[in-house]
């Protein structure tokens, strides 16, 4: 059915409401001219926003899909821009009056019109140590896409075992829906927080390391190799992938809280 055929049917009577809303959704892809082809009403029909991977996409091209996103959402992520165009991508968006979250150690930002309530669940954040800032940060900014609020703790990984611990009482503390753990090396700081707290834990294995296991290899190894039930794990260096999943988890026990 087309546009005009859903919302003739949806006038007759001949389909509900909750059915027309969902043809409508398939109709919420939006083309730029021979670019690109946006998934405007991903948000509403799965709770998670469109996101754009600059990482090979040239300047121009870039701004064109931001625009066409920010004339329908309320905001966006835009992940790896290249270091080149970073600067001209923040002065683009402040003379289109978007406002702009950044991360520690990373080119990935959230664009948004107007301010994003946390009314999500609660993520926990945690990084083995400062090189793995820039994963946890994606990781950051796309739960805050998806309405949630991020308790962080960076450089606290197995090095120092005396560092995790505290953390992961103020986790617990703080009632954190979900946990995301950015680690390279080994990537046991993962396994650690899978054992020690009653959350669903997503391991980032990021490409810190070198020698046998090098690029995150090891790390991703381990993780998947975990005997710790209840980790899960993306792929290396996927922070916008953990932030995704555990906001969506995050959400999901957040509504249930509000139901009773």
């Amino acid at each position: 059915m087309d546009l005009e055929q859903i919302l003739k049917s949806l006038q007759k009577g001949k389909i509900s409401v909750s059915k027309a809303e969902k043809l409508l959704s398939l109709h919420s892809i939006e083309k730029i001219e021979n670019i690109a082809q946006i998934d405007i009403g991903r948000k509403n029909r799965k709770g998670i926003p469109e996101v754009i991977f600059a990482e090979r996409k040239q300047l121009l091209e870039l701004k064109k899909i931001i625009k066409k996103i920010l004339l329908k959402n309320n905001n966006v992520v835009v992940s790896r821009i290249r270091k080149k165009d970073f600067e001209n991508v923040l002065k683009f968006s402040k003379r289109n009056k978007y406002k702009i979250k950044k991360g520690k150690n990373t080119t990935t930002i959230l664009l948004y019109k107007k301010i994003i309530q946390k009314n999500g669940g609660n993520v926990g954040i945690i990084t083995a140590g400062t090189s793995d800032i820039g994963i946890a940060e994606e990781a950051r900014l796309m739960c805050e896409s998806m309405n949630c609020n991020c308790i962080c703790s960076y450089d606290a990984g197995i090095a120092g075992l005396h560092r995790t611990l505290p953390i992961l009482k103020e986790f617990i503390e703080k009632e954190v829906d979900s946990v995301i753990v950015a680690a390279g090396m080994e990537g046991a700081l993962a396994s650690i927080v899978s054992s020690m707290i009653n959350v669903p834990v997503i391991g980032v294995p990021t490409s810190v390391g070198y020698g046998y296991g090098e690029k995150g290899t090891a790390a991703l190894a381990a993780m998947l190799q975990s005997c710790s039930l209840g980790l899960s794990v993306v792929n290396i260096d996927n922070g916008i992938g953990a932030g995704a999943i555990a906001s969506k988890i995050s959400n999901q026990k957040n509504k249930s809280r509000k139901w009773y």
